[in-house]
């Protein structure tokens, strides 16, 4: 029967172009051993001379070759391999033989290489070309990046992505769900949907293609709260014979938006309290293992969170998975831009000239087949209830200008010159948005008419104009909540999503105090590489959680707007003399020079908030819902303990003092999960965070140390290093197990002389 064959192994890897690689017999010994996924730009310097929008890390081009074996009933079947991601432009070969190649870096794509296998050993040849790396507005990475899988049928069988299956109706007592199927020569197929306990329910069809559905009585439904995941199970038969068989992980729910009462999921009104997400994970590139998305994920859904938009691309499918698993509501991104490529800033951001390569190079020859990758292949996530086909395509003069507006600025466009800013008929006109816009939807629908296609607007007040909005089923606005009410007076039945909205309260409030408002979506739920402000910062500091996953003051935030049970946080910022960025500049740390004001702000979803300092209060404060859940003192520094307190929940934050303790602590894994991922926290004398200093690790026994992260925007130390300063009193250490059972080792050292060990 079917085989899915994971390729991580065996794989070798040269950076630089070489003559002759695709060639099977090419001696690749000499070649630096990798395991897939892999991402070759974290492993070099950061150096400005690259491009701040991606981070100051280095592209060009690189081969990987990857050796794997087949036994002659292997080999004689119908094989297919798939590549989940690779950054960019790859071309592929297997045993000397052309598969073909493929521009964007974001979508899966595979070949069928039954014709080209043998018994015994294959050779698969993957040749990146990644050369300009100003080509993005954050960091993408470089690399075979995502899995690869090798996947052997009879030549019998279900076609890829030929089981489409969807709730088509749910009164709470019976689900009907319709499948569609497409084989490769079958004439008959069987589904069931399972459980733990049994088969829920079955059927049959005849036919190479065509549909059938089951009715389920008193389904479970998946939601946030619960979500319960079916087994699809689908078999082909030719002649009588069972010649394939394939399941999906399936989730029962309906998933519904309307204009004037915003969204329901299973019947039930509810916002969506979403956060966008890029897809690298600092020291690990873009080659994130599943583990650190899942404490991720955990961690966000536990601010209160229950939505994800894949901001600006499609994801790695195993983040998909994790959101079916965890009950996560997904807005799946497939361009940032379409015809029109969009400034890239290498230098700083918005610091003049910009660059010009992107996606646009590629969109007009690939954009039908790329939008087919992520449908077809993400469509039976119940996580995915609606369709983006792009972000901020109508950011004005970017390249896009209308003669409606002769000046105009966008959301993100400080320090613009005059000159950008001005209407320009010589740049494209964005009138053409329209009609492209309505040809990507089209062809979504075609794809899958299940489920609502939106566009994140950067401009609504000229796309409300050209027709862009009216091609979509959803107008996704960006930071354009002073639109809302307006808009949804003046176009009666569209429907209205925040879709990338800032960290203000106030971004809330807009969609709480209007029923029409499905929810926002934060920008962001994770901080990441690249679109940075400039040389030495190397990342973006918009996430609730830092780059390693550690929680920000902005986490606490939407823990006090997004959740119920009594909690109270404590964060500290520069004093009354300077600007009130509220969380975005305040950190989990009591320091400073004696006598110098320092902004304290508790964070809190109780009615009042009464702040402490060294056992004396500093008053006690009533909170409304103006405040957005934040009480502020002026606080002149003194060393010692700050505590908080509100009703049924309290906090305390200490002076840091010096380091008497270095210890390790492990985040909890999962059956199957091969990476570790290891905080090595310094305590002083009081058992509370101490300061910082630089810890160095190093590893005995068959572990790998994969990098190590501490946030730090501004920390230029090489991701190759086994050092790293930490950053509020900790640092992770990310660590991949090997095949064996024997046992391992991970020490750390500071300069200071503690020592700690973790044995495995």
């Amino acid at each position: 029967m079917r085989k899915n064959i994971r390729l991580s192994e065996g794989w070798r890897f040269h950076l630089g172009d070489t003559a002759d690689a695709y060639y099977m017999g090419f001696d690749d010994r000499g070649w630096r051993q990798v395991t897939v996924p892999h991402d070759w730009a974290v492993e070099h310097p950061f150096d400005p001379c690259w491009a701040s929008g991606t981070g100051y890390l280095p592209g060009g081009i690189g081969w990987y070759r990857g050796h794997f074996t087949l036994d002659a009933e292997d080999a004689a079947r119908r094989v297919r391999i798939t590549f989940e991601g690779v950054y960019k432009r790859a071309r592929v070969w297997i045993n000397s033989n052309y598969l073909g190649q493929h521009a964007y870096g974001y979508t899966s794509f595979s070949f069928d290489v039954s014709e080209f296998v043998r018994p015994g050993e294959n050779v698969i040849a993957v040749r990146v070309d990644h050369s300009e790396v100003a080509d993005s507005r954050w960091y993408t990475g470089s690399g075979v990046d995502r899995p690869v899988t090798l996947t052997v049928t009879d030549p019998v069988c279900f076609r890829e992505h030929g089981i489409f299956a969807v709730t088509e109706a749910d009164d709470g007592e019976e689900a009907v769900i319709g499948i569609r199927y497409e084989t490769e020569g079958a004439d008959k197929v069987r589904f069931g949907l399972r459980t733990p306990e049994g088969i829920a329910a079955e059927g049959e069809a005849e036919g190479e293609n065509g549909c059938l559905r089951l009715r389920v009585n008193t389904p479970r439904r998946w939601s946030p709260e619960d979500p319960y995941l079916y087994t699809l199970c689908g078999e082909t038969e030719k002649n009588g014979v069972v010649t394939d068989r394939g399941e999906i992980p399936f989730g029962i729910r309906t998933a519904v938006f309307d204009a004037d009462h915003g969204f329901f999921l299973n019947g039930e009104n509810m916002k969506l309290r979403g956060v966008c997400v890029h897809h690298d994970a600092g020291c690990l590139g873009a080659a994130v293992p599943e583990s650190v998305w899942r404490i991720r994920l955990e961690k966000l859904k536990a601010m209160g969170c229950n939505a994800l938009r894949t901001a600006h691309n499609p994801p790695d499918p195993a983040l998909l998975d994790l959101c079916d698993r965890l009950g996560f509501l997904v807005m799946d991104e497939a361009f940032d831009e379409w015809e029109g490529i969009k400034n890239k800033w290498w230098q700083g951001h918005n610091v003049y000239p910009p660059k010009h390569f992107g996606y646009a190079e590629d969109f007009p020859q690939w954009h039908e087949e790329d939008l087919r990758s992520m449908v077809e292949r993400d469509r039976n996530h119940p996580c995915v209830i609606l369709w983006s086909i792009g972000n901020e395509i109508d950011y004005p003069n970017d390249p896009y200008v209308t003669p409606l507006f002769k000046e105009v600025l966008g959301n993100n466009d400080a320090n613009k010159p005059l000159a950008e800013r001005l209407y320009d008929d010589r740049k494209p006109d964005a009138g053409r948005l329209a009609k492209v816009a309505a040809e990507l939807t089209a062809q979504v629908h075609a794809l899958d008419d299940s489920r609502p296609v939106t566009s994140a607007l950067s401009f609504p007040e000229l796309s409300n104009r050209t027709g862009y909005a009216d091609a979509l089923d959803i107008a996704g606005y960006n930071y354009r909540e002073q639109f809302y009410e307006e808009d949804h007076k003046t176009y009666p039945g569209r429907v209205i999503l925040g879709s990338e909205n800032s960290h203000d309260p106030s971004a809330w409030r807009a969609v709480t105090e209007h029923e029409y408002m499905a929810g926002q979506f934060l920008w962001t739920g994770v901080d990441f590489l690249g679109e940075c402000p400039g040389w030495p910062k190397r990342i973006s500091q918009a996430g609730a959680l830092d780059l390693r996953g550690k929680e920000k003051p902005l986490y606490a935030q939407h823990l006090a707007l997004w959740t119920k049970e009594p909690m109270i946080r404590i964060a500290v910022g520069p004093g009354e003399e300077e600007h009130d960025s509220g969380a975005w500049g305040e950190c989990f740390r009591w320091q400073g020079l004696p006598g110098v004001k320092k902004r304290v702000s508790c964070y809190t979803n109780g009615k009042t908030a009464e702040l402490f300092l060294n056992g004396k209060s500093l008053g006690k404060k009533e909170l409304t819902e103006e405040d957005g859940g934040r009480a502020v003192w002026q606080v002149p520094y003194e060393n010692g303990v700050l505590e908080a307190r509100t009703e049924g929940a309290e906090d305390k934050l200490s002076s840091p003092g010096k380091a008497c303790t270095l210890q390790w602590i492990r985040h909890e894994s999962r059956p199957g999960e091969d990476v570790i991922q290891l905080e090595a926290v310094l305590l002083d004398k009081d058992g509370q965070p101490a300061q910082d200093e630089v810890i160095r690790v190093q590893v005995l026994g068959d572990v790998k140390i994969l990098g190590m992260e501490n946030g730090l925007p501004d920390d230029l130390t090489p991701y190759t290093e086994r050092f790293r300063t930490t950053g509020e009193g900790t640092v992770t250490v990310y660590l991949r197990k090997g095949k064996g059972e024997g046992k391992a080792l991970v020490y750390a050292r500071t300069d200071g002389g503690l020592e700690a060990e973790y044995r495995m």
